[in-house]
């Protein structure tokens, strides 16, 4: 059934039916008629949820039946939180479901009594609308214990591929991608597209987003797998041909293009990108223009962009460039967005040796 489903999204994605909007999909009767297969996968995919449902509470996240679970959502995300929260419920009694109106931006706060629920909680995941990864509140709950995974933007046809993973596979992709890079001064992108820029990571940490969250305190995406880091610096220049907001996935032919000065972007050659930038700097100044990550996807089972930042970055042998906020990620800078780059078809280079990518299946 899930290999099914699979097919099914990637059809409707070409075709031009807008999966990532969940449940507003083929609601009235006109829909329905006039896009049969739309609301056929509709109904597929709710009836679906349960199997990666599944995936990230018991492979993922390892919830036990001694232990707190808090699923914390929005009002357009509530399919996906329920799936989780039933699967949850059969584990452990001690599960709470946490829902609140949709954040604004990404890396917003959410409220305070959903802070202090999942501060307290062993095990929380946050599938919604606007991203909970960068925040001070999940910053704040690893830091008390919690191992957590945030879903930021989570669609049905994202959880049904994304969570469609061997995470142990993952897990020892994103190892042999760290072994080439954790001890390199410097990381030098290229792509045939014109990207060509250096990184200087100083005394800045990688970090593995496996999927495989056990231990206290661990966090994760989901749909995980990637290498990344928040270099100290950068300078050269990016050509985005794969997925970045505002647009989603790019239509062939179409870049956006930025080029980045001793670690912050000085200039943005795409109206919609430079619009989202500079309505950041209003709030918080230079800081918006911050160079904030460097990321190498090692989702072996990604093998086609969707349009999903979170799953697109995860694509294994593609690379994501980030501009924004860093502060959750080992850096320094707080702003009020984090946007994310993707590369289809990087090289990367460790202090001048060019490193294996892991390949999609």
């Amino acid at each position: 059934m899930r290999n099914h489903v699979r097919n099914i999204t990637y059809i409707l994605i070409n075709e031009g039916m807008v999966v990532d909007r969940g449940e507003s999909i083929c609601n009235t009767v006109s829909e329905r008629n006039a896009y049969p297969l739309c609301y056929q996968y509709q109904r597929m995919s709710n009836a679906s949820l349960r199997a990666p449902a599944k995936t990230a509470i018991e492979q993922c996240l390892n919830l036990s039946s001694e232990e707190s679970c808090a699923i914390v959502t929005d009002d357009k995300r509530k399919a996906i939180a329920e799936s989780l929260y039933a699967v949850a419920t059969e584990i452990t009694d001690q599960t709470v479901l946490l829902r609140y109106p949709p954040g604004d931006q990404h890396g917003e706060e959410p409220p305070n009594p959903v802070a202090a629920a999942i501060r307290n909680a062993d095990v929380v995941l946050a599938p919604t609308t606007k991203s909970l990864s960068h925040t001070t509140a999940r910053i704040d709950a690893c830091e008390a214990g919690a191992r957590m995974a945030t879903l930021p933007g989570i669609t049905d046809g994202v959880f049904l591929m994304g969570l469609d993973a061997d995470y142990e596979q993952i897990k020892q992709a994103c190892g042999d991608v760290l072994e080439q890079v954790e001890d390199a001064d410097e990381i030098r992108i290229t792509s045939p597209q014109g990207t060509d820029i250096t990184f200087g990571l100083g005394d800045r940490e990688w970090h593995e987003d496996t999927g495989i969250v056990h231990e206290p305190g661990q966090f994760s995406n989901l749909p995980a797998g990637e290498v990344f880091i928040s270099p100290e610096t950068a300078d050269g220049t990016v050509v985005v041909d794969g997925t970045m907001m505002p647009y989603g996935e790019l239509e062939e032919g179409q870049t956006i293009e930025f080029t980045v000065e001793a670690g912050t972007v000085t200039s943005i050659e795409d109206d919609g990108l430079r619009a989202e930038v500079e309505g950041a700097a209003e709030k918080v100044g230079s800081d918006a223009y911050n160079l904030a990550e460097l990321g190498i996807g090692t989702n072996i089972a990604v093998s086609d962009l969707v349009g999903s930042v979170l799953l697109d970055e995860k694509a294994g042998g593609t690379v994501h460039i980030a501009i924004g906020d860093d502060h959750g990620i080992g850096g320094d800078v707080e702003a009020p967005i984090h946007l994310d780059g993707i590369l289809r078809e990087p090289t990367v280079f460790a202090d001048d040796t060019q490193i294996r990518l892991p390949k999609s299946d």
